[in-house]
């Protein structure tokens, strides 16, 4: 399979000719190579690349098509932690009939003026995954400054599918280039992915570059040229953010229609070719056909009534109640709606086209939408692909309302969606008519409301008290999702890990009457030390912390923030005052208020002679922030956790 041939290096020779671009040569290392020692915009990086090629061209071998991919990279070690970087591993595809073969490998570790070469034996294959081989080595002899250059070149018989190229890494990259040869009968639509702008983009065409296999005529090709420089690291660990392949930047390819003489065959889809195989699918469309079956297997009373909302509830419910998903997330698998029914267990498939079913069944019209979790990237509107998508749900429309449904958590209530599918947009499949573009809105009304009330002990030096707090909506099921996984012990300790470090609960109570499926309220008991210095008392008023820590610490922000939800946070204390004391210090009042209702934030108080009441409000109202928005958040936010570590009340006696 990895065996060289003359064919392969002739064309391939023949190609890298027509695509030369000036590149180093293999081998040789630059001044600046050598003399470069830190990436300014990171200077913790403990590696760089400091060039990066990759070439793909067309070629004929016997009567088939193939793909030749050069790719050259050399990476200067910065620092031991980038020792890592040492290990390589290429994946390979190999399907059962047919398969990728690496027709060249060369790597050499640069130490000073020294040169180590990777010999044949150090190569390994192993099948890691189904389909694919992975060819790996490990550089020699690595220390901080070491070079480490290798190339490599795939003859590939997939040529339908043009690899993304990823200008960006874990590392930063000084100099990264695709560059290609494509023949003019080959279209392939093209998409730049994330915020970084191309240093070079070139397309020009080359006359007489390819000769198909039993053709005589030559035709002409593209030449494609992308170059970036000086590109950052993607740092994909920032708070608040979508799926990494929202912003890595990359150049996308998707083969769009191969030209021949009398028309053309079409590779790209239309939305109307999903529309149409999605129908016909044995595991998407056809299963949403099982109204029947589910009116014979479902209660009567569930399909009853003129209540169009409450039917839909209770069936939401049911379905809620009568499985249990196992886990298993993808939509293109194997689905076995009456099994599943049967089991009472089910994928994320089967869970929710049971629920179209049902809904179906009662009258109710529900469509399947396609979605993408956030953890995935946003699905492209431009060039339509079913393989963007990565999860289903219910969209029901009910008295002129949409509702969007997920019925495979038992704590998501009708209407409100896992927090892992709030990703902006999804696709509904419409069985009687077209697909479609609907947008996924979070619910609205989420909140942490905390009523506390204090009193002193000077005697013992200590303030106890009740918090009294209300969670609605996404902050209610978070509770609930830990209160599920606890015994009562072990949930206060985890409701009350952002109590100050001060404060101990002394009991709790989860009140049920005040409790809803969309709520939870709860009342703790606590006792808190206070410093009392001669005649003068000092108190943290924050019982409780919304945010230990600003999530928005790094000066600058690469990627756009995305809360998912709004969310509200208040916080009421009611503070008695000792008998022979009165107030000698507050907190500073504070107001802060971002552009177009975005966020705000209050902070005030009131007192008289026997107490003193403070109130905190904050509110983040939209939940998409772009980058330009990031220096006046990450204020607010440090306003936000300064004033819950340093709000301090001072007593005096008068």
């Amino acid at each position: 399979m990895f065996r060289i041939t003359l064919f392969a290096i002739v064309s391939i020779m023949f190609n890298i000719a027509i695509n030369a671009q000036n590149p180093p040569v293999f081998g040789e290392l630059s001044n600046l190579d050598k003399s470069f020692t830190t990436f300014d915009e990171d200077p913790e990086a403990s590696a760089v690349m400091l060039y990066e090629k990759g070439d793909v061209s067309f070629v004929v071998k016997g009567n088939r098509i193939y793909l030749v991919k050069n790719y050259h990279r050399k990476i200067k070690i910065l620092s031991p932690k980038g020792f890592n970087y040492g290990k390589v591993s290429i994946p390979i595809v190999a399907t059962k009939n047919l398969h990728e073969d690496i027709v060249e490998i060369a790597a050499i570790t640069h130490n000073d003026d020294s040169k180590m070469y990777l010999q044949q034996e150090e190569i390994y294959f192993s099948n890691s995954l189904p389909g694919i081989i992975e060819v790996s080595f490990a550089f020699p002899n690595l220390k901080k400054g070491s070079i480490l250059e290798y190339k490599y070149t795939i003859l590939s018989p997939f040529f339908f599918k043009l690899d993304s190229w990823e200008f960006q890494g874990s590392i930063p990259k000084l100099y990264t280039e695709f560059t290609a040869l494509i023949p003019l009968k080959y279209v392939y639509n093209r998409t730049l992915v994330g915020s970084l702008k191309l240093s070079k983009n070139q397309v020009k065409k080359i006359s007489s570059c390819f000769v198909p296999p039993g053709g005589t005529a030559v035709l002409s090709c593209e030449q494609l040229v992308y170059v970036m420089k000086n590109v950052p690291a993607f740092t994909g660990g920032e708070e608040f953010m979508l799926g990494p392949s929202n912003y890595i930047a990359r150049l996308d390819f998707e083969l769009s229609k191969i030209n021949g003489y009398n028309g053309g065959t079409k590779f790209s889809t239309t939305w109307e070719d999903i529309d149409s195989e999605f129908r016909d699918d044995k595991n998407l469309g056809e299963q949403l056909h099982y109204k029947g079956f589910f009116r014979r297997k479902v209660p009567d009373s569930l399909r009853t009534g003129n209540d169009e909302l409450l039917k839909a509830r209770n069936i939401y419910e049911f379905v809620r109640n009568h499985y249990t998903w196992n886990g298993k997330s993808s939509i293109y698998g194997e689905v076995r709606l009456k099994e599943a029914f049967s089991q009472k267990k089910g994928s994320l498939a089967e869970i929710n086209m049971s629920l179209i079913n049902i809904l179906n069944s009662a009258g109710i019209k529900t469509n399947l939408m396609m979605i993408s979790s956030r953890d995935r990237g946003l699905p492209k509107k431009a060039y339509p692909n079913i393989s963007d998508f990565n999860y289903i749900i219910a969209k029901a429309k009910i008295n002129g309302e949409d509702y969007l449904l997920d019925a495979t958590s038992k704590y998501h209530p009708f209407g409100v969606l896992p927090l892992h599918t709030l990703n902006h947009y999804g696709r509904v499949m419409d069985l009687d008519g077209e697909s479609y573009w609907h947008d996924i809105k979070p619910h609205s009304k989420n909140k942490q409301q905390i009523r506390a009330y204090l009193d002193f002990n000077l005697k013992s030096q200590t303030a106890q008290g009740t918090i009294y707090m209300l969670s609605e909506g996404y902050e209610a099921i978070a509770l609930k999702q830990g209160k599920g996984e606890y015994d009562d012990l072990g949930y206060v300790g985890f409701t009350s890990r952002n109590i100050a470090n001060d404060t101990e609960i002394e009991s709790y109570e989860q009140i049920k009457e005040r409790t809803t499926n969309l709520s939870i309220y709860e009342r703790f008991e606590f006792k808190k030390d206070i410093t009392l210095n001669e005649e003068t008392i000092y108190l943290n008023i924050f019982l409780l912390r919304f945010f230990k820590n600003n999530p928005f610490l790094e000066r600058d922000r690469r990627h756009p923030i995305d809360f998912g939800y709004p969310r509200h946070y208040k916080y009421q204390i009611i503070i008695s005052i000792p008998e022979d004391y009165k107030v000698k210090e507050l907190p500073k009042k504070d107001v802060v208020k971002l552009g177009d209702n975005m966020a705000s934030m209050s902070y005030d108080y009131f007192h008289d002679a026997n107490k003193v009441t403070l109130n905190f409000n904050f509110k983040v109202n939209h939940t998409y922030f772009k980058t330009k928005d990031y220096p006046v958040l990450r204020e607010l936010f440090s306003s936000v956790t300064s004033i819950q570590r340093n709000s301090f009340l001072v007593l005096e006696k008068k």
